[in-house]
Protein backbone atom coordinates (compact mmCIF):
# COMPACT_ATOMS: atom_id res chain seq x y z
CA UNK A 1 0.00 0.00 0.00
CA UNK A 2 1.61 3.57 -1.29
CA UNK A 3 0.71 6.34 -0.17
CA UNK A 4 -1.67 6.91 -3.55
CA UNK A 5 -3.83 4.42 -3.14
CA UNK A 6 -5.58 2.28 -0.48
CA UNK A 7 -6.36 4.81 2.70
CA UNK A 8 -10.27 6.26 1.90
CA UNK A 9 -13.33 6.33 4.33
CA UNK A 10 -16.61 5.03 3.61
CA UNK A 11 -18.14 6.92 0.80
CA UNK A 12 -21.80 7.74 0.29
CA UNK A 13 -24.23 8.82 2.78
CA UNK A 14 -25.54 5.54 3.64
CA UNK A 15 -26.10 3.96 7.10
CA UNK A 16 -22.28 3.16 7.09
CA UNK A 17 -20.56 5.64 4.97
CA UNK A 18 -18.21 7.90 6.48
CA UNK A 19 -20.19 10.59 6.42
CA UNK A 20 -23.11 9.61 8.95
CA UNK A 21 -20.53 8.22 11.20
CA UNK A 22 -17.82 11.15 11.59
CA UNK A 23 -19.16 12.27 14.93
CA UNK A 24 -15.96 11.65 16.72
CA UNK A 25 -14.13 12.82 14.38
CA UNK A 26 -16.48 16.82 14.62
CA UNK A 27 -15.88 16.70 18.30
CA UNK A 28 -12.77 17.27 17.71
CA UNK A 29 -13.07 19.92 15.28
CA UNK A 30 -14.83 21.82 17.66
CA UNK A 31 -12.50 21.42 20.73
CA UNK A 32 -9.88 23.04 18.43
CA UNK A 33 -12.53 26.51 17.40
CA UNK A 34 -10.31 29.23 19.65
CA UNK A 35 -6.75 27.93 18.22
CA UNK A 36 -8.28 27.82 14.73
CA UNK A 37 -10.00 31.80 15.21
CA UNK A 38 -6.85 33.00 16.32
CA UNK A 39 -4.59 31.66 13.58
CA UNK A 40 -7.45 33.07 11.16
CA UNK A 41 -7.33 36.20 12.75
CA UNK A 42 -3.53 36.67 12.65
CA UNK A 43 -3.73 35.74 9.16
CA UNK A 44 -6.14 37.90 7.92
CA UNK A 45 -4.13 40.99 9.77
CA UNK A 46 -0.75 39.93 8.33
CA UNK A 47 -1.85 40.30 4.61
CA UNK A 48 -0.02 42.75 2.88
CA UNK A 49 -2.35 44.56 0.82
CA UNK A 50 -5.87 45.55 1.42
CA UNK A 51 -7.05 43.95 -1.75
CA UNK A 52 -5.49 39.97 -1.04
CA UNK A 53 -6.66 36.76 -1.35
CA UNK A 54 -6.02 34.02 1.58
CA UNK A 55 -5.31 30.96 0.69
CA UNK A 56 -6.37 27.91 3.30
CA UNK A 57 -6.32 24.17 2.35
CA UNK A 58 -7.62 21.39 4.44
CA UNK A 59 -5.18 18.31 4.36
CA UNK A 60 -7.31 15.18 4.57
CA UNK A 61 -10.67 16.53 3.95
CA UNK A 62 -12.25 13.42 3.32
CA UNK A 63 -16.34 13.88 2.49
CA UNK A 64 -19.07 14.76 4.64
CA UNK A 65 -20.72 17.77 6.67
CA UNK A 66 -17.12 17.97 8.89
CA UNK A 67 -15.22 19.25 5.76
CA UNK A 68 -17.72 22.21 5.51
CA UNK A 69 -18.07 22.72 8.91
CA UNK A 70 -14.21 23.64 8.86
CA UNK A 71 -15.28 26.03 5.64
CA UNK A 72 -17.86 27.76 7.27
CA UNK A 73 -15.83 28.53 10.49
CA UNK A 74 -12.91 29.97 8.29
CA UNK A 75 -15.53 31.97 6.76
CA UNK A 76 -17.48 33.32 9.95
CA UNK A 77 -14.19 33.98 11.24
CA UNK A 78 -13.05 36.53 8.84
CA UNK A 79 -16.58 38.17 8.70
CA UNK A 80 -16.83 38.55 12.44
CA UNK A 81 -13.49 39.89 12.50
CA UNK A 82 -14.59 42.69 9.67
CA UNK A 83 -17.21 44.00 11.68
CA UNK A 84 -15.20 44.84 14.91
CA UNK A 85 -14.33 47.99 13.04
CA UNK A 86 -13.63 50.00 10.02
CA UNK A 87 -9.76 49.50 10.55
CA UNK A 88 -10.18 45.75 10.69
CA UNK A 89 -11.92 45.54 7.29
CA UNK A 90 -10.32 44.61 3.78
CA UNK A 91 -11.36 43.44 0.38
CA UNK A 92 -10.27 40.10 1.13
CA UNK A 93 -11.05 37.05 -0.99
CA UNK A 94 -10.61 33.32 0.42
CA UNK A 95 -9.84 30.50 -1.81
CA UNK A 96 -10.12 27.23 -0.03
CA UNK A 97 -8.42 23.88 -1.48
CA UNK A 98 -9.92 20.54 -0.27
CA UNK A 99 -7.27 17.90 -0.31
CA UNK A 100 -7.63 13.93 -0.13
CA UNK A 101 -6.53 10.95 -1.98
CA UNK A 102 -8.22 10.82 -5.39
CA UNK A 103 -10.18 7.54 -3.66
CA UNK A 104 -11.81 10.41 -1.52
CA UNK A 105 -16.18 11.11 -2.45
CA UNK A 106 -15.67 14.36 -3.75
CA UNK A 107 -18.92 13.85 -5.82
CA UNK A 108 -21.01 14.04 -2.03
CA UNK A 109 -17.67 17.07 -1.18
CA UNK A 110 -19.37 19.10 -4.25
CA UNK A 111 -23.10 18.29 -3.75
CA UNK A 112 -22.55 19.24 0.14
CA UNK A 113 -20.94 22.43 -1.51
CA UNK A 114 -24.60 23.50 -3.67
CA UNK A 115 -26.40 22.63 -0.50
CA UNK A 116 -24.09 24.72 2.14
CA UNK A 117 -24.28 27.79 0.05
CA UNK A 118 -28.01 27.84 -0.04
CA UNK A 119 -28.54 27.18 3.76
CA UNK A 120 -25.73 30.34 4.92
CA UNK A 121 -27.36 32.89 2.29
CA UNK A 122 -24.49 32.01 0.10
CA UNK A 123 -21.90 35.02 -0.69
CA UNK A 124 -23.67 37.74 0.84
CA UNK A 125 -22.49 38.12 4.17
CA UNK A 126 -19.55 36.21 3.74
CA UNK A 127 -16.41 37.48 2.37
CA UNK A 128 -16.22 35.92 -0.99
CA UNK A 129 -14.71 32.61 -1.15
CA UNK A 130 -13.96 29.52 -3.53
CA UNK A 131 -13.47 26.01 -3.02
CA UNK A 132 -11.76 24.10 -4.95
CA UNK A 133 -10.85 19.95 -5.07
CA UNK A 134 -7.23 19.24 -4.59
CA UNK A 135 -6.83 15.42 -5.10
CA UNK A 136 -3.42 14.37 -3.92
CA UNK A 137 -1.33 12.85 -0.68
CA UNK A 138 -0.15 15.38 1.67
CA UNK A 139 3.31 13.35 1.87
CA UNK A 140 4.11 15.16 -1.18
CA UNK A 141 4.31 18.28 -3.22
CA UNK A 142 0.49 20.15 -3.44
CA UNK A 143 1.57 23.85 -3.82
CA UNK A 144 3.67 26.42 -5.66
CA UNK A 145 6.27 27.74 -2.89
CA UNK A 146 4.79 30.57 -0.55
CA UNK A 147 1.35 30.22 -1.65
CA UNK A 148 -0.48 29.38 1.03
CA UNK A 149 -1.50 31.07 4.68
CA UNK A 150 -3.24 28.53 6.43
CA UNK A 151 -2.83 24.97 6.76
CA UNK A 152 -5.82 22.57 8.54
CA UNK A 153 -5.68 19.00 8.74
CA UNK A 154 -7.69 17.13 11.81
CA UNK A 155 -7.59 13.39 12.12
CA UNK A 156 -5.57 12.47 9.50
CA UNK A 157 -1.82 13.07 9.93
CA UNK A 158 -1.70 9.68 11.98
CA UNK A 159 -2.31 7.67 8.62
CA UNK A 160 0.97 6.50 7.33
CA UNK A 161 2.12 7.02 3.03
CA UNK A 162 2.52 3.71 3.46
CA UNK A 163 3.15 0.10 5.15
CA UNK A 164 6.42 -0.30 6.41
CA UNK A 165 8.43 -1.95 3.47
CA UNK A 166 9.80 -4.81 5.52
CA UNK A 167 6.20 -5.26 7.19
CA UNK A 168 4.45 -5.31 3.53
CA UNK A 169 6.98 -7.52 2.38
CA UNK A 170 6.74 -10.44 4.98
CA UNK A 171 3.82 -12.31 6.01
CA UNK A 172 4.77 -13.53 9.56
CA UNK A 173 6.85 -9.93 11.38
CA UNK A 174 3.75 -9.21 12.82
CA UNK A 175 1.51 -12.24 12.90
CA UNK A 176 -2.16 -12.09 14.04
CA UNK A 177 -1.77 -7.59 14.44
CA UNK A 178 -2.71 -5.50 11.98
CA UNK A 179 -1.04 -2.24 14.15
CA UNK A 180 0.34 -2.67 16.82
CA UNK A 181 -0.39 -5.31 19.78
CA UNK A 182 0.40 -6.94 22.96
CA UNK A 183 2.08 -9.36 20.83
CA UNK A 184 4.09 -7.16 18.17
CA UNK A 185 7.61 -7.45 18.84
CA UNK A 186 9.81 -4.47 19.41
CA UNK A 187 11.43 -4.67 15.95
CA UNK A 188 8.04 -4.38 14.18
CA UNK A 189 7.32 -1.12 16.62
CA UNK A 190 10.79 0.16 15.35
CA UNK A 191 9.44 0.04 11.98
CA UNK A 192 6.13 2.03 12.49
CA UNK A 193 7.83 4.47 14.44
CA UNK A 194 10.31 5.15 11.80
CA UNK A 195 7.82 5.24 8.94
CA UNK A 196 6.25 7.75 11.23
CA UNK A 197 9.40 9.72 11.57
CA UNK A 198 10.37 9.95 7.72
CA UNK A 199 6.93 10.75 7.41
CA UNK A 200 6.44 14.14 9.71
CA UNK A 201 9.14 15.29 8.80
CA UNK A 202 8.80 15.64 5.09
CA UNK A 203 5.23 16.91 5.98
CA UNK A 204 7.12 20.13 7.93
CA UNK A 205 9.26 20.36 5.18
CA UNK A 206 6.72 20.24 2.14
CA UNK A 207 4.56 22.27 4.52
CA UNK A 208 7.27 24.76 5.02
CA UNK A 209 7.97 25.72 1.88
CA UNK A 210 4.82 26.05 0.47
CA UNK A 211 3.46 28.56 3.77
CA UNK A 212 3.74 32.31 2.72
CA UNK A 213 6.44 33.41 5.61
CA UNK A 214 4.46 33.56 8.76
CA UNK A 215 2.08 31.07 7.62
CA UNK A 216 -0.22 29.19 10.32
CA UNK A 217 -0.92 25.34 10.24
CA UNK A 218 -2.90 23.18 12.73
CA UNK A 219 -2.86 20.03 13.19
CA UNK A 220 -5.27 17.29 14.87
CA UNK A 221 -4.65 13.78 15.35
CA UNK A 222 -4.88 10.70 17.43
CA UNK A 223 -2.17 9.98 19.56
CA UNK A 224 -0.42 8.76 22.96
CA UNK A 225 -0.91 10.28 26.34
CA UNK A 226 2.83 8.41 27.39
CA UNK A 227 5.41 6.57 25.92
CA UNK A 228 3.58 3.19 26.50
CA UNK A 229 2.10 1.53 23.32
CA UNK A 230 -0.71 -0.21 24.65
CA UNK A 231 -3.15 1.47 27.40
CA UNK A 232 -7.02 0.65 28.16
CA UNK A 233 -8.20 3.33 25.83
CA UNK A 234 -6.19 4.69 23.01
CA UNK A 235 -6.18 3.29 19.44
CA UNK A 236 -3.76 0.82 19.76
CA UNK A 237 -6.48 -0.45 21.92
CA UNK A 238 -9.58 -0.57 19.58
CA UNK A 239 -7.48 -1.51 16.65
CA UNK A 240 -6.10 -4.75 18.72
CA UNK A 241 -9.78 -5.88 19.31
CA UNK A 242 -10.22 -5.47 15.24
CA UNK A 243 -7.30 -8.11 14.71
CA UNK A 244 -9.19 -10.36 17.55
CA UNK A 245 -12.33 -10.16 15.71
CA UNK A 246 -10.40 -11.35 12.59
CA UNK A 247 -8.73 -13.90 14.88
CA UNK A 248 -12.01 -14.92 16.02
CA UNK A 249 -13.14 -15.36 11.96
CA UNK A 250 -10.15 -17.52 11.31
CA UNK A 251 -11.05 -19.85 13.98
CA UNK A 252 -14.49 -20.44 12.03
CA UNK A 253 -12.30 -20.80 8.86
CA UNK A 254 -14.06 -17.70 7.42
CA UNK A 255 -10.85 -15.68 7.36
CA UNK A 256 -7.34 -17.78 6.10
CA UNK A 257 -4.83 -17.44 8.44
CA UNK A 258 -2.34 -15.84 6.27
CA UNK A 259 -4.54 -12.96 4.88
CA UNK A 260 -4.37 -11.76 8.64
CA UNK A 261 -1.10 -12.01 8.93
CA UNK A 262 0.00 -10.03 5.48
CA UNK A 263 -2.49 -7.14 6.75
CA UNK A 264 -0.74 -4.06 8.36
CA UNK A 265 -2.46 -0.54 8.52
CA UNK A 266 -0.69 2.23 7.32
CA UNK A 267 -0.75 4.03 10.89
CA UNK A 268 0.91 5.10 13.65
CA UNK A 269 -0.54 7.08 17.00
CA UNK A 270 2.75 9.31 18.36
CA UNK A 271 2.88 10.38 21.64
CA UNK A 272 3.35 13.77 22.20
CA UNK A 273 7.55 14.04 22.86
CA UNK A 274 7.77 12.70 19.95
CA UNK A 275 5.98 15.04 18.08
CA UNK A 276 7.58 17.90 20.05
CA UNK A 277 11.21 16.01 19.20
CA UNK A 278 10.37 16.10 15.70
CA UNK A 279 9.23 19.38 15.16
CA UNK A 280 12.21 20.87 16.78
CA UNK A 281 14.44 19.09 15.56
CA UNK A 282 13.07 20.07 11.68
CA UNK A 283 13.48 23.48 12.87
CA UNK A 284 11.28 25.21 10.49
CA UNK A 285 8.39 26.21 12.95
CA UNK A 286 7.92 28.23 15.97
CA UNK A 287 5.10 25.91 18.63
CA UNK A 288 2.46 28.28 19.27
CA UNK A 289 0.46 25.41 21.09
CA UNK A 290 0.09 22.02 21.96
CA UNK A 291 -1.88 20.37 23.94
CA UNK A 292 -3.48 16.66 24.46
CA UNK A 293 -7.36 16.22 24.98
CA UNK A 294 -9.53 13.18 24.61
CA UNK A 295 -12.61 11.69 23.77
CA UNK A 296 -14.94 8.85 24.00
CA UNK A 297 -14.52 5.65 21.96
CA UNK A 298 -18.35 5.90 22.03
CA UNK A 299 -19.39 9.08 19.57
CA UNK A 300 -22.66 9.24 21.24
CA UNK A 301 -20.97 9.40 24.77
CA UNK A 302 -21.02 13.16 25.93
CA UNK A 303 -21.16 12.02 29.45
CA UNK A 304 -17.52 12.72 31.59
CA UNK A 305 -17.07 9.98 34.25
CA UNK A 306 -15.67 6.56 33.99
CA UNK A 307 -18.21 3.97 33.61
CA UNK A 308 -19.79 3.33 30.42
CA UNK A 309 -23.86 3.15 30.93
CA UNK A 310 -24.85 0.71 28.25
CA UNK A 311 -22.15 -1.53 26.96
CA UNK A 312 -23.60 -3.21 24.52
CA UNK A 313 -25.35 0.35 22.91
CA UNK A 314 -21.74 1.74 22.99
CA UNK A 315 -19.98 -1.28 21.78
CA UNK A 316 -22.58 -1.05 18.50
CA UNK A 317 -21.36 2.92 18.13
CA UNK A 318 -17.94 2.23 18.23
CA UNK A 319 -18.45 -0.40 15.58
CA UNK A 320 -20.07 1.67 13.51
CA UNK A 321 -17.86 4.41 13.99
CA UNK A 322 -14.82 2.52 12.62
CA UNK A 323 -16.34 0.50 10.22
CA UNK A 324 -16.77 3.80 8.26
CA UNK A 325 -12.83 3.89 8.40
CA UNK A 326 -12.05 0.76 8.12
CA UNK A 327 -13.90 -0.92 5.71
CA UNK A 328 -12.84 0.02 2.38
CA UNK A 329 -9.24 -1.16 3.63
CA UNK A 330 -10.78 -4.53 4.23
CA UNK A 331 -12.84 -5.59 1.79
CA UNK A 332 -9.62 -4.60 -0.41
CA UNK A 333 -7.75 -7.17 1.43
CA UNK A 334 -10.25 -9.91 2.86
CA UNK A 335 -13.37 -9.11 0.48
CA UNK A 336 -16.12 -8.35 1.06
CA UNK A 337 -18.18 -11.02 2.46
CA UNK A 338 -17.38 -11.07 6.11
CA UNK A 339 -18.13 -7.25 6.55
CA UNK A 340 -20.82 -7.60 8.08
CA UNK A 341 -20.00 -10.74 10.37
CA UNK A 342 -16.77 -8.75 11.22
CA UNK A 343 -18.31 -5.62 12.71
CA UNK A 344 -21.13 -7.90 14.37
CA UNK A 345 -18.64 -9.55 16.50
CA UNK A 346 -16.57 -6.43 16.71
CA UNK A 347 -19.14 -4.44 18.53
CA UNK A 348 -19.63 -7.41 21.09
CA UNK A 349 -15.74 -7.14 21.45
CA UNK A 350 -15.92 -3.74 22.36
CA UNK A 351 -18.63 -3.94 24.64
CA UNK A 352 -17.14 -6.49 26.98
CA UNK A 353 -13.68 -3.97 26.57
CA UNK A 354 -15.48 -1.18 27.64
CA UNK A 355 -17.38 -2.98 30.66
CA UNK A 356 -14.28 -2.88 32.33
CA UNK A 357 -13.75 0.82 32.21
CA UNK A 358 -14.82 4.06 30.14
CA UNK A 359 -12.09 4.38 26.77
CA UNK A 360 -10.92 7.42 25.48
CA UNK A 361 -8.79 8.27 22.81
CA UNK A 362 -6.16 10.87 23.53
CA UNK A 363 -5.77 13.40 20.69
CA UNK A 364 -2.85 15.85 19.92
CA UNK A 365 -3.45 19.36 18.50
CA UNK A 366 -0.47 21.42 17.60
CA UNK A 367 -0.37 24.86 16.14
CA UNK A 368 2.44 25.67 14.38
CA UNK A 369 3.89 29.22 12.86
CA UNK A 370 6.02 29.15 9.90
CA UNK A 371 9.59 30.72 11.13
CA UNK A 372 9.85 34.49 9.58
CA UNK A 373 13.29 34.86 7.14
Amino acid sequence: MDATSGVRMATGNGENSYAVNSRLQEKAILETWPVLRKAVEEVYTSLSTPQSTMVVADLGCSSGPNTLLFVSEVIGTVHAYTQKSEECARDVEVQFFLNDLPGNDYNLVFRSLEYFEDITGGKELAPPHYVAGLPGCYYGKLFPRQSVHLFHSSYSLMWRSKVPRELSSCTHLNEGNIYIGKTTPPTVIKLFQEQFRKDFELFLTLRSRELVSGGRMLLTFLGRKSEEMLMHGEVSSVLELVAKSLQHLVQKGRVEKKKLDSFNLPYYAPSMKEVNTLIKKNGLFNVEQIKLFESNWDPQDDLDGEVVLDSDSSGKNVAQCIRAVLEPLIVDHFGQDIIEELFMVFAATVAKHLKKAKAKYPIIMVSLKKDMP
